[in-house]
């Protein structure tokens, strides 16, 4: 029944050589890639060596002693786990000898064991248990009545400090696996072995509770694990799983693989997939732990509408409300023009809805009004890469980075945005790889254990494309340039008059020293490391494309890779790391109100014909509205319908009040969510969504990866959220007809000329699958773009001239504000709120440096008012070296915070992509919420009695008493 549990454990990690070696093991030959251990080896073979400190994620350890071989022509009993194999070698992994050493082995071990297998959480899933079946142990010659671990006064208490798993001390085999799995696998160096001998045990910290550690309860140690030591909570409550699915997370760009572990319906545990290619068997706290909003009891599973959003909220059935709101936008297009409505995809909803919904707005509503979360996080990367390479996305695999000899970190905080991949890349730091931070504030990657950047270039927020500018010119001026790659794969005309640009003397290091406040000699040695140190690449975020000249910054990226030829190839490229789980995605099925699935624009006739042929329905060639277009036009009086689907624009977008102002004019707003989120408090009608578990169709992350989502139990509200579009599309006239979210992806394969080659059927055999995939690539697609050359043929370079931002400080507004997120929590925090990892991080607060702290009388935990030219809040403060004097921090994860208050309406001059990353702002210590916050109180607490208020009207339809209410 728990075989499911068991997947093949190779031992030690697969190892990479063109040199192979044959060897004999127990008879049969075996041929394997030089630097194999025999004990991966004999896996190979089928043949299974026992282990107990042994894991396949992990470098070999030798200290357990259960996998001794027997070696031809060797003395004693080599471990199997650190002993590489050799040609010509004869091994035997089964003797009377062998069996005898091993049992007394065991018995060892089970001698300082308590005997509770059948009341222990781990029965059924424990290795030691195999183990002492495997190797025939029937009895513990040395009793149990000596110095032990588990006995009265001697067991140590249980660690429960951790929300989400239990450190028993006492079941505890010292086997290093969690140490090593902490070290190796996550890089946060939080546990070692305390005590020696007898008393060795694991100790978090300096013999701390877990969550006093540095511990980031991101599960590593809990999976290397194999005993009952360290074990989830829910495996505790629950019992052992009795079957599983693989899906994929529904958190962050990354996109990690994940085995649901379940008992019927319900979850039992989200386990790493080792097979899984973004992740390769590691997660974080969030994926791996924070999945229980899913079956919170603030999940709305009942449509609702009302007229007005004084009005208490009315249960309704599903075709009810699926036909109040077409009724609705009817409605208001009839009286105000087909394009007074629009719609907003999602980024943590699947390709396949994402495309129906961007689908409905072009042939149902008629209009082009259709846009994305990606509107105020990466258009500039959409923009600026396709400028420049030809295509939207990043050019390379996770994987890549392990080739990386340099590692240049731009606007990213990956330990806390990305920490899966952040794991992945601090181990190549540890391996010797140099690193170049351009960062306004200390993030943890620019020193933590055993990783230290190089440089860190802590510039002033805004003067991002003086910075870069400063690189290019030394790359210049210095004779850095890959001239023979320019030539063969770069315009030659752009990069001219690039080169003449960057070489002049304003942009030189020295000149732009007083922008940036980088000292020049610090700029110039990180352009000579990035251009010279080998394997280049470039991971950047928010923190570029979310400022005034984010598209001009990403095109200056892009420039300096082709400038020193580090594209198209492994351990190199320009590599955006995605916010949301399905931002790419969502950018990918033509979201944006000028492009369709593709990327291709609406004005070209052609393209347009194709989808107008599929579809059955003529397209409008007109680009539609942008979201801060919506608002605009909302306050105006000529935008009033809008269906969003998974996206909190009142949390998440800049400017709150005025986006409160926007949907408050409008008369019909359609919330499709899991929560009432601060958007839904808005809404004229609740769509009930479906959480990840509960749906089946795809994610595409960060490299371009496309993963199957799967579903591992009913929709809570009985419908997926591809069916809620589908409905309300049917109700709006426009026909839609699909069995399973394959027949749409067959659909977007056959509009979508870099997808053409995508199937269910592709990634369900291979896991997953990377675009371009058609007929010119591999059949699983693209790992790194631009390979033999850029996708628009010539790589174009672009001149990137420095424009400071309007964004500046004054008099009034002495410091700069910028953005940005923790680990703990995600995006507008809707999901990690409502799980225990608020134990970590509660609240949003206000970073300050001491001497500007000091300068205005704040002291730690003081509260402080923060305020700009858009509004004002307030936070309490932390006061810490993380940042320079005159730049503050918060984050934007709780709605009473008002992050997004002080944000102005200051955008990229390209996509209109919010300036988060700049506000000017002064911060002064206060007594009391500001007015805002008071009015945000009064106001959600009205929204919250309203849906609690939510009742289905005697004896007539709901939608018949809302229409009577107006």
């Amino acid at each position: 029944m728990l075989e499911h549990l068991k997947e093949t454990d190779y031992g030690t990690p697969k190892r990479e050589s063109a040199q192979e070696v044959t060897l004999e093991i127990d008879g049969e030959l075996v041929t394997v890639p030089a630097g194999t251990s025999l004990m991966r080896a004999a896996v190979d073979a089928g043949i299974q060596v026992p282990k107990l400190c042994a894991t396949d994620s992990l470098e070999p350890f030798g200290s357990c002693r259960l996998c001794m071989v027997e070696v031809d022509g060797r003395k004693g009993f080599p471990a199997s786990c650190t002993t590489p194999a050799e040609a010509g070698m004869k091994v035997r992994t089964q003797s009377p000898r062998l069996q005898e050493l091993r049992k007394g082995v065991m018995e060892l071990y089970i001698s300082d064991h308590p005997l509770d297998c059948l009341t222990c959480s781990a029965n059924g899933n424990c290795e030691l248990q195999d183990m002492a079946g495997v190797t025939g142990l029937r009895e513990v010659r040395y009793g149990m009545e000596g110095a032990n671990h588990f006995r009265n006064e001697s067991k140590p208490a249980i660690d429960n400090s951790n929300p989400y798993f239990s450190y028993d001390a006492s079941k505890c085999i010292v086997c290093n696996r969690c140490v090593r799995a902490c070290e190796e696998t996550q890089g946060t160096f939080a546990l070692t072995i305390s005590g020696r001998g007898f008393e060795s045990r694991v100790s978090p910290g300096q013999d701390q509770p877990f969550m006093e550690s540095e511990c980031v309860s991101c599960g590593a140690c809990v999976e290397a694990c194999p005993t009952a030591t360290l074990q989830e909570k829910t495996v505790i409550m629950l019992g052992q799983p009795e079957h599983n699915k693989i899906t994929t997370c529904a958190y962050c760009g990354v996109g990690c693989a994940f085995k649901a572990e379940m008992k019927g319906n319900e979850v039992v545990r989200m386990v790493p997939w080792k097979d899984g290619k973004a992740n390769e068997g590691h997660a974080c706290v969030k994926g791996r732990f924070a999945w229980g909003y899913a079956t919170h009891k603030d999940r709305i599973t009942k449509p609702m509408i009302r007229k007005n959003i004084s009005d208490p909220w009315l249960e309704v059935s599903w075709d009810e409300a699926i036909n109040y709101a077409a009724g609705e936008f009817r409605r208001i297009q009839a009286k105000h023009g087909k394009d007074s409505i629009g719609g907003i995809t999602s980024s943590r909803c699947t390709n396949e809805e994402t495309y129906l919904v961007q689908k409905l707005v072009r042939a149902a509503f008629g209009n082009n009004n259709v846009d994305t979360c990606a509107r105020v996080c990466h258009s500039p990367t959409g923009y600026g890469l396709s400028q420049t390479y030809g295509t939207s996305a990043g050019t390379q695999t996770f994987k890549s980075v392990e080739k990386a000899d340099v590692i240049l970190i731009i606007g990213a905080n990956p330990t806390d945005g990305h920490p899966v991949f952040a794991s992945r890349m601090k181990k190549r730091l540890r391996e010797g790889a140099r690193l170049i931070v351009v960062d306004p504030r200390q993030i943890d990657i620019v020193r933590s254990p055993h990783v230290e950047a190089e440089f860190h270039l802590q510039l002033r927020p805004g003067t991002n494309v003086a910075m870069i500018s400063s690189l290019a010119h030394v790359v210049v001026t210095e004779g850095l340039l890959a001239g023979d790659y320019i030539a063969e794969r770069c315009d030659e005309k752009s990069f001219r008059e690039w080169r003449e640009f960057v070489a002049r003397p304003e942009n030189s290091p020295e000149a732009m020293e007083a922008v940036t406040g980088v000292p020049a000699a610090d700029v110039r040695a990180a352009a000579r490391l990035y251009a010279t140190g080998g394997n280049a690449a470039i991971y950047y975020g928010l923190g570029v494309t979310e400022h005034a000249q984010g598209s001009t910054m990403v095109m200056g990226i892009a420039n300096l890779a082709m400038a020193t030829g580090n594209v198209g190839r492994e351990g190199v490229g320009v590599n955006p790391l995605r916010g949301q789980n399905n931002v790419q995605g969502a950018c990918d099925m033509g979201s944006f109100p000028h492009e369709l699935p593709g990327y291709r624009h609406v004005s070209d006739s052609t393209v347009r014909a194709e989808f107008e042929t599929a579809w059955g329905v003529a397209l409008n060639a007109e680009p539609g509205l942008r979201i801060p277009n919506m608002f605009d036009a909302a306050v105006a009086g000529s935008f009033l319908g809008l269906y969003c689907q998974g996206e909190d624009i009142v949390q998440s977008d800049p400017d709150t009040q005025h986006v409160a102002k926007a949907l408050t004019s409008m008369e019909c707003i359609v919330v499709q969510d899991i929560f009432l989120n601060e958007t839904a408090k808005y809404a004229h009608v609740f769509l009930p969504g479906s959480s990840f578990l509960e749906k089946d169709g795809t994610f595409t992350n960060a490299e371009r990866r496309i993963s199957r989502v799967r579903k591992v139990m009913p929709p809570k509200a009985g419908l997926a959220d591809w069916e809620v579009t589908v409905k309300l599309s049917n109700a709006l006239g426009y026909p839609m007809s699909y069995v399973h979210p394959r027949d749409i992806m067959a659909e977007i394969a056959a509009l979508t000329p870099t997808f053409r080659g995508v199937t269910f059927a592709k990634i369900e055999k291979h896991g997953s699958v990377q675009w371009p995939c058609n007929e010119d690539t591999a059949e699983l697609g693209t790992e790194f773009m631009h390979k033999d050359g850029f996708v628009r043929g010539k790589g174009r370079f672009i001149i990137t001239q420095y424009v400071a931002t309007d964004e500046k400080v004054t008099r009034k507004f002495p410091l700069l504000l910028t953005t940005g997120r923790i680990l703990s929590q995600y995006n507008v925090g809707a999901q990690t709120r409502r799980t225990d990892n608020n134990q970590w991080h509660s609240e949003d607060r206000l970073e300050i440096h001491p001497h500007d702290a000091e300068d205005r009388g704040i002291k730690a935990d003081d509260w402080v008012g923060i305020e700009s030219r858009a509004g004002q809040t307030v936070l309490r403060a932390v006061v810490t070296e993380r940042m320079q004097p005159g730049v503050v921090y918060t984050t934007f994860h709780f709605p009473e915070s008002g992050a997004n208050v002080i944000t102005t309406d200051s955008s990229d001059w390209a996509t209109n992509c919010p300036e988060y990353k700049v506000t000017a702002v002064q911060v002064l210590p206060v007594a009391q919420p500001s007015e805002w916050q008071k009015s945000y109180s009064r106001f959600n607490k009205q929204q919250l009695q309203l849906l609690d208020a939510a009742s289905q009207p005697a004896g007539s339809s709901a939608a018949e008493a809302t229409h009577a209410g107006g």
